[in-house]
């Protein structure tokens, strides 16, 4: 019998919770057979909601956990003070080994905080960066990071072009992927003092494909696989990409529905567009994993429906059957040595 992946869920993290974490939770496990799900939070209540659908009692648990940590607590505090929240109680099934994974909707700044103090980081990692999937012209792309290290150092971005190589590669299947830095020009000599300094020596890194500096306006036509930054800049691309696309598909809708001749096209477009629009949902491609620590931990946006839910606890099953942290590990020990 194949070995069951264990993932933990923060079942009252983010905008839509329980309900919509609880459905991608039950959607998940019946597209996925080999998979445990283990939903961490407020027992009576989850056990309340489950009732409203069917499902295999060998591939759910419910994990009592009294309290919640809210958004607007201090992330350190909030993980210290609140021993039997459902974010400090699932990320220590992790760190035990109970569970091979972590996903939250939950406060970006307790996960974060979390996942370091709790689970830890891999013995070499300096900084562990938030690498989420954006779509591009050509599929995805990783960016990282894009918002746990606002202050990153040269060679903290080095070894995020090396754990993002190592993801896109074996997690998404892109063989030797480009790795660019974000710049505010093509040319070396362009950026600030943080990209002039890194630049160099990512040309010396061996063990990625660098080929150097990408500006914004390029990163939609997926001009690079791996997209490195520091955390400031990286957060600020995520929420202009996502804002943009959703204004313009706001627009494309509307533009449809203003006159009878562009209803009719509309209806005849409609399967294609449907389908091409899908492919520029970041809730398609799950959530943004914690790279660099010691078991996977994976943040999910606040507002996360069912489909983002899903499709992360999926995610989590290919990072562990590509044994991504082993490989970040090894990865790291041979560029120490």
């Amino acid at each position: 019998m194949q070995e069951m992946i264990r993932v933990a869920v923060d079942a009252m993290g983010g905008d839509n919770a329980p309900d919509e974490i609880i459905k991608g939770v039950v959607e998940a496990a019946k597209l996925q057979k080999d998979i445990k799900v283990f939903l961490v939070g407020k027992e009576e209540l989850i056990k309340e909601k489950l009732q409203a659908y069917s499902y295999r009692e060998d591939q759910i648990e419910i994990v009592n956990a009294t309290e919640v940590i809210e958004m607007a607590e201090p992330p350190v505090a909030a993980i210290r003070k609140k021993k039997d929240s459902s974010i400090v109680a699932a990320l220590k099934m992790v760190k035990e080994g109970k569970a091979d994974a972590f996903v939250s909707a939950g406060s970006s700044g307790a996960v974060l905080a979390g996942g370091q103090l709790l689970v830890g980081r891999i013995k070499g990692v300096e900084r562990p960066p938030l690498a989420p999937l954006i779509p591009t012209k050509n599929g995805v792309s990783l960016l990282i990071d894009c918002g746990a290290n606002v202050d990153a150092r040269p060679s903290h971005l080095v070894q995020f072009a090396r754990m993002g190589s190592i993801y896109m590669e074996h997690v998404v299947g892109v063989k030797n992927p480009r790795v660019a830095i974000v710049n505010i020009g093509a040319e070396e000599e362009k950026g600030n003092a943080l990209v002039k300094e890194t630049f160099p020596l990512l040309k010396e890194c061996k063990d990625i494909h660098f080929i150097g500096s990408i500006e914004a306006r390029d990163i939609p036509a997926g001009a690079a696989d791996v997209i490195v930054c520091e955390a400031f800049v990286g957060n600020v691309i995520l929420k202009l990409y996502e804002g943009m696309g959703s204004v313009l598909i706001g627009k494309i809708k509307e533009g449809m529905m203003t006159s009878l001749r562009s209803k009719i096209g509309a209806l005849l477009v409609k399967p294609a567009l449907k389908e091409t629009l899908k492919s520029f949902d970041a809730s398609e491609y799950g959530g943004a994993p914690l790279l660099g620590l010691n078991g996977l931990v994976v943040k999910v946006h606040g507002s996360s429906k069912a489909q983002e839910i899903k499709n992360s606890i999926i995610q989590c099953v290919t990072f562990k059957e590509q044994q991504i942290n082993d490989k970040i590990r090894e990865n790291i020990i041979r560029e120490e040595g």
